[in-house]
């Protein structure tokens, strides 16, 4: 891809957004107007700007990715992220609305009357948005590494910059019209060039990659991040650079037997067009096997339970992740959040369409991607294998705009949900001063994460920040609008198991504690048994408290459930 057709992109996506948020900016003069906008979202433009944040790097590059590498066991996290608004409109949307909080840690404290839930809730909320911040702004470095060769902290500094100066200055208002702008640009980027995509597919004879192992579409040079292990089928001629076998060579032409070789970092092989990709021994297979088996084509030695555990953690999560949950504060009343939650259902269920698609001719044009551990490129390399030219530059350009569009939009609102909370919680004072003060950490903090080495890909890291949040927020939300028994040390205990079981099963993935078997699936997919461990331990440390509930529990769950004018 050309530097140049990437540098633009993303200059005036980053342009685009400082505008659209200077317009915000001019309206923004009171506390209510940067938390919430004053609550005046009207439902399109808050469903619009809902799906903006929500479609973040691991929708945008990282469902592709997994598909690449895990196959069709992979569209769950297009069902799952989803499917999750129909559980928000269900069980929380309009209550929520009604409560009148600001923030998470507002609403439990209302709910339940006590301070300490609110504090063990500001460090939940705070974890996962620093969480769900990291893959934003490792993929905008990867983003824009691939596109014009600049250093991989490049992207993420200058998506940090961006969204601190728009966050700071206006607060929710701008950035709401600055996340609705990037929802439609990202649909287009993403579905203008899949179409030239299917058609230079459909022209090259329709190749599938459903069958044994796929073959390299097109002379392709193969790179060794680390040191890699490949296994050929076949007896193949290459071009080497690096250390083959033990054995220097620069810009060699090898002919390479059946069997497993082993390559040094840095080294690159070029294969020539229609040669079998190799396995790897040493990263995860590209083989299409199980391709057409959804609950068997899922990563590790336990598919099955790892689907599960996906499927659990983004229907569940969802209503836990910090700025999905503060936008439904912006609405006017429960009944535009329930107008909104249906605005979302609908932009949500065009956009997911279009990722697997990528990760489908990603199968057959860039296999390769999958045994250097950069298969969340894909999406951006496409146009150019497939394509090639200007024309494929420019289609290239047009998704990393998109891609940048992602990383903004989301990191945007996070950085909105993580400084009401800190402004609220931590700094010692309260207003429009401490809501900006408080965007320096709350963008700062995963930024620092991300220089200083954190690598996972971009859909497996945002898929643990949707367990942590369906094991924590999910019990909280669900029992304390619906069940009006709930009591603080419940509330507390619940949260304390769920969450915290499951952030120590995201740190020990994260860490590589356990590399396989049962215990690193049970570790990398916590929510099947993290989720009913907060529930249980909500619903039975209530029980044993029957004299802790709220004083004022009736008049809350009126208000909760009754509408606006029968509540007030």
């Amino acid at each position: 891809m050309s530097g140049s057709y990437g540098i633009a992109a993303v200059i005036l996506v980053a342009l685009a957004a400082m505008l659209i948020g200077s317009q915000g900016l001019r309206v923004s003069r009171t506390t209510s107007d940067f938390y919430v906008a004053s609550r005046t979202v009207q439902s399109r433009l808050n469903g619009a700007a809902i799906s903006g944040e929500y479609v973040s790097a691991a929708s945008f590059l990282g469902i592709a990715g997994l598909v690449l590498v895990h196959g069709a066991g992979m569209l769950w996290y297009s069902v799952g992220y989803t499917a999750g608004f129909l559980v928000l409109l269900l069980f929380v949307a309009a209550p929520l609305r009604r409560s009148g909080a600001y923030t998470l840690p507002d609403f439990a404290e209302a709910r339940l009357e006590a301070r300490l839930v609110r504090r063990i809730s500001s460090v939940f909320v705070v974890g996962i948005g620093w969480l769900y911040l990291v893959p934003q702004l490792q993929a905008a470095g990867l983003t824009l590494q691939t596109a014009t060769g600049a250093p991989w902290w490049v992207g993420g500094v200058l998506v940090a910059l961006v969204v601190g100066a728009n966050v700071a200055a206006g607060g929710m208002r701008s950035i709401t019209f600055v996340q609705a702008f990037h929802y439609w640009l990202k649909l287009t980027a993403l579905l203008v060039p899949v179409v030239f995509l299917a058609l230079a597919w459909h022209a090259d004879g329709a190749p599938s990659a459903t069958a044994g192992r796929p073959v390299f579409a097109r002379a392709t040079v193969l790179r060794a991040g680390a040191a890699l292990r490949l296994r050929l089928p076949d007896p193949v001629q290459v071009t080497a650079d690096g250390s083959v076998d033990g054995q220097r060579y620069q810009r060699a032409v090898l002919a390479l037997t059946p069997g497993v070789h082993s390559l040094d970092p840095g080294t690159s092989l070029a294969f020539p067009a229609k040669a079998r990709v190799p396995e790897s021994l040493d990263a995860p297979s590209a083989t299409t096997a199980q391709w057409g088996s959804a609950l068997v084509g899922g990563p590790g030695s336990h598919p099955l339970y790892a689907t599960y555990g996906v499927i659990l953690a983004t229907f569940l999560g969802a209503m836990g992740l910090p700025h999905v949950v503060v936008r439904f504060y912006t609405s006017p009343n429960g009944r535009a959040a329930r107008r909104t939650t249906l605005v979302v259902l609908g932009l949500l269920g065009a956009f997911y369409l279009l990722p697997p698609l990528y990760g489908a001719l990603a199968r057959v044009y860039a296999p390769d991607l999958a045994l250097t551990g950069n298969s969340d490129a894909a999406v951006l390399l496409l146009p150019e294998r497939l394509i090639g030219g200007t024309g494929g530059m420019l289609l290239g350009a047009l998704l990393v705009g998109g891609a940048f569009a992602a990383f903004l939009a989301t990191s945007s609102g996070l950085a909105v949900s993580l400084a009401g909370v800190l402004s609220q919680d931590v700094l010692p004072s309260v207003g429009v001063r401490s809501f900006r003060w408080a965007t320096l950490p709350a963008i700062g903090a995963p930024l620092a994460l991300t220089l200083g080495g954190m690598r996972l890909p971009v859909a497996d890291t945002v898929g643990l920040a949707f367990a942590v949040a369906a094991s924590s927020f999910c019990p909280l939300l669900v029992l304390g609008i619906w069940w009006r028994r709930l009591t603080p040390p419940g509330a507390v205990a619940g949260v304390l198991v769920g969450g915290g079981l499951a952030l120590v099963a995201v740190v020990s993935t994260m860490v590589g504690a356990v590399s396989g078997g049962w215990p690193h699936a049970l570790l990398a997919w916590p929510a099947v048994w993290t989720v009913p461990a907060g529930f249980l331990v909500m619903v039975l440390v209530s029980l044993a408290t029957p004299r802790r509930i709220p004083a004022g529990t009736a008049a809350t769950m009126a208000r909760l459930h009754l509408p606006e004018a029968a509540g007030r």
